[in-house]
């Protein structure tokens, strides 16, 4: 049987020095516009995350137009997002000792992200993900995962894991085996300190190659909050129909966020479901980290004790926000947004 989380406020008196700590493959992005026949004539998937090896990153990055650099990284996103709400955010990934790597950690530290992972001094260079945006807005990853897949659990700090209230981890760092151990021995920390867990599917395909994994985190208790757009959800409950997807999920006993794009989100618990609408943009220029920054504001309200209704009114926010731009960090305050939409009156 599932052992419920404390609720936070019946805790004890143990300080946290952060509030969300993340967990995700460390990567830079290199964005570029482009059209549907460079997609087609590339062979890969719209709208979906593939993994490519260092060759196909060189090639695919020669064929491309003229890009935009940022750092990246679904899980280091969510961070710089909740760092920009105010909340005190950490984050654990890899990357190499190279430009790269050097340019990631600066830029985490810079938004205001605890980041003291030790850099690799060998091995492949630093992740990058080759993200192609169509006209529509729509992005398409291609991603080499060099350095991220030498995340182990020796990578993962006891204190900080059991100093935050939060852990969040990222579907996408389940494919390398050390990584995996790392995201089950902060599960372990988590949960013994009486902190609680999230998990974001990441995407479909990556559903696809672990559907009978994540489930099983969910109903061994691991797990205590579940991030999926709806798309996700239906992979993971192997059915075309929305409806059928959120009552397996009501079933499980987590606390659901399910995002729907421009429909804005469901919040499920197993006693009821919160329809949300999105928050409004006057155009969409780039998808790219939509739902990592609605995470991110899901779980500053969420640290902050708002209710489930607001925690998805900040997360449509600060997803709102990122669709504006390339890039999937922050180029405003997304705390000033979150005030002047009356979500975070009154917090510190």
């Amino acid at each position: 049987m599932r052992k419920a989380a404390t609720p936070l406020h019946q805790r004890g008196p143990m300080p946290h020095s952060l509030d969300v700590l993340t967990l995700g493959n460390a990567i830079v992005d290199v964005i570029a516009r482009t059209d549907e026949a460079f997609l087609l004539a590339q062979n890969v998937h719209k709208g979906a995350m593939q993994l490519i090896d260092e060759a196909r990153a060189e090639q695919l990055f020669a064929a491309m137009g003229p890009a935009t650099i940022v750092s990246g990284g679904s899980g280091a996103n969510t961070a710089a997002g909740i760092a920009s709400l105010g909340v005190r955010s950490g984050f654990i990934g890899k990357v190499r000792d190279d430009e790269t790597g050097r340019h990631f950690a600066h830029d985490l530290r810079a938004a205001g992200v605890h980041y003291d992972v030790a850099f690799a001094g060998d091995g492949p260079a630093t992740a990058r993900s080759f993200i192609l945006v169509t006209p529509d807005g729509e992005r398409t990853m291609n991603t080499y995962l060099g350095a991220c897949q030498n995340l182990t659990p020796d990578d993962v700090d006891d204190e900080t894991v059991r100093g935050s209230r939060f852990v969040y981890l990222e579907g996408y760092l389940w494919d390398p085996p050390a990584a995996k151990e790392a995201f089950r021995k902060a599960v372990r920390i988590a949960h013994e300190a009486g902190n609680r867990v999230a998990l974001t599917l990441s995407d479909p395909f990556c559903v696809d190659r672990y559907r009978d994994e994540f489930l099983g985190l969910m109903r061994d208790g691991s797990l205590d909050i579940l991030f999926a757009n709806i798309h996700e959800l239906q992979s993971l409950y192997g059915t075309s129909d929305p409806e059928t997807a959120l009552a397996a999920l009501r079933g499980e006993g987590v606390l659901g966020v399910v995002t729907r794009s421009a429909d804005g989100a469901f919040v499920v618990t197993r006693e009821e479901t919160h329809a949300v609408p999105a928050h409004p943009v006057e155009a969409v220029v780039d998808t790219t980290g939509a739902g990592d920054l609605f995470a991110a504001g899901f779980l500053a309200g969420l640290s902050r004790e708002l209710d489930l209704v607001d925690c998805a009114r900040l997360g449509g926010l600060a997803a709102a926000e990122i669709i504006t731009h390339i890039g999937a960090r922050p180029q405003a305050n997304l705390r000033d947004f979150a005030r002047q939409a009356g979500l975070l009156d009154g917090m510190t």
